[in-house]
């Protein structure tokens, strides 16, 4: 794996995990009763983004870290993968 697709590996874990990690927790301005004139009753009351990036970040670094080992271990291959046979040798 070269430096680059460990790059975009870690990346596309990393924000995958974001929207997995953007629900929970997140009380809306209409729930804490106090609306920001011009902005929606439905967004987040207060700053929460940082904390939720750390959090993104603590679940998907060993997430991506088991990924990248099945990966250069060679365990799974993409051969494997090729359940139609469409990969020539």
């Amino acid at each position: 794996m070269s430096i680059t697709g460990a790059i975009v590996l870690y990346a596309i874990t990393w924000f995958m995990t974001l929207f997995c990690v953007l629900p929970y927790r997140t009380i809306s301005q209409d729930e804490a009763k106090d609306i920001v004139p011009g902005t929606p009753p439905g967004a987040p009351a207060g700053e929460v983004m940082k904390r939720k990036a750390w959090i993104t970040t603590l679940i998907a670094t060993p997430i991506w870290v088991v990924i990248v080992a099945v990966i250069m271990s060679g365990w799974i291959t993409i051969e494997d993968l090729d359940w139609f046979g469409r990969i020539r040798h």
